[in-house]
């Protein structure tokens, strides 16, 4: 584990972001990570109506 020595808060992409779910749903469910990831930079929703609680 890197460990960084100042404590100022790290900007982190919006790739990086996508990157990460793109593997984490590949893991669940067996589909390429670079297919997802076209899928979520594409930005299509399936459900665009659809927000979060508040």
């Amino acid at each position: 584990m890197i460990r960084h020595t100042d404590k100022a808060k790290r900007k982190i992409s919006r790739n990086r972001i996508i990157r990460a779910v793109a593997s984490s749903s590949a893991i669940d469910t067996g589909e390429s990570v670079d297919v997802i990831e076209k899928r979520l930079k594409k930005g299509v929703r399936k459900y665009p109506k659809l927000t979060l609680a508040d």
